[in-house]
């Protein structure tokens, strides 16, 4: 067996012969013409990196370059690293490799800040405290979800669509809880509504839109502007209560789906967003999204809670 001195004098004399023969150029994506990054190898033999391959997946489940079908592939849903591929780039340009992961990491970096550039999917209305599932299967809303998920963030923006605006001009943040593959690429994404955000300004990349953001916060009061809120949360609640367990048919097929009312928090004002109740009622109940985004919007919860106790009012007043 060779002792150490002769294992380093190997190594070199591979490197040295390995960086005659190979030039940077044939380490290069044939996709992002860059070097490699964590390089992955295609049932029909060819080499890209997993991020540059995942890309073209989301579009059509072929080979970039035979054409060759990646259904099978793609079904497994993991792709091992070409190994030896990886040691010889280590081997031949520990420069350029260690160079090219600081770019990738300087790009997550740059995709895991949460105020600026986040991912918007424009959709539907969510809530804090409220689950969201999500269907995904738009090319540029997987590339968005998987992003969220490498960045190690797990959250993107929320928007409705607004007339003459690309979106609204406030969301919610979702936490991504679960992701759930398809055969074919699409995805059932389990989220649920964090922080409520109001739009700064709009931007895209990648094909989906993105936006600078300022997380809202209900306004704090105290003394007995405390006193009075906290008996129209306990009198708003009571309401509430009745509605679910008198409602008619329609609300009870929507206790159904979207489960019993939430409990009556104690500390009011502990959440940015005041008590999850409010949210899952106003996601419940049958009001127009821009009434809703009204809501939603408001940063007073008295405000609030008046506008649910007006609404309950009169549907518990209409006739079975």
């Amino acid at each position: 067996p060779l002792d150490n001195k002769e294992e380093t004098a190997a190594a070199k004399c591979t490197q040295l012969c390995l960086g005659e023969s190979l030039s940077i150029s044939d380490l290069e994506c044939s996709l992002c013409i860059r070097m490699f990054f964590e390089p992955v190898t295609t049932p029909c033999g060819h080499t890209f990196c997993k991020e540059c391959l995942e890309r073209c997946l989301d579009h059509r489940p072929n080979c970039p370059l035979c054409k060759q079908s990646l259904r099978e592939y793609l079904k497994a849903g993991t792709y091992s690293p070409t190994v030896l591929l990886q040691d010889i780039m280590l081997a031949t340009f520990p420069t350029e490799l260690a160079e090219r992961r600081e770019l990738h990491r300087a790009e997550m970096a740059e995709l895991s800040n949460l105020t600026k550039n986040i991912p918007i999917f424009v959709c539907t209305m969510s809530f804090p405290g409220i689950p969201c599932p999500l269907h995904v299967f738009e090319p540029r809303y997987r590339l968005m979800i998987r992003r969220c998920q490498e960045s190690g963030t797990r959250r993107f923006g929320m928007c409705i669509y607004e007339n003459g605006k690309s979106f609204a001009d406030y969301g919610c943040m979702l936490e991504i809880r679960q992701v759930e593959l398809l055969a074919d690429g699409r995805s059932l994404v389990d989220t649920i509504g964090r922080q409520r955000f109001r739009v700064l300004s709009r931007g895209h990349r990648d094909g989906y839109h993105t936006a600078d953001i300022e997380f809202l916060e209900d306004r704090k009061v105290s003394g007995e502007e405390l006193q009075e809120l906290q008996c129209l949360h306990e009198s708003t609640y009571r309401l509430a209560q009745r509605f679910c367990e008198h409602g008619d048919l329609t609300s009870r097929h929507i206790l159904m789906q979207h489960g019993p009312l939430p409990e009556k928090e104690e500390d009011i004002q502990a959440s940015a967003d005041g008590p999850t109740w409010c949210w899952w009622l106003i996601s419940i109940l049958p009001l127009d999204p821009s009434y809703q985004l009204s809501l939603f919007s408001c940063t007073s919860l008295r405000a609030r809670l008046s506008q649910l106790q007006r609404i309950l009012t009169a549907l518990l007043q209409q006739p079975p």
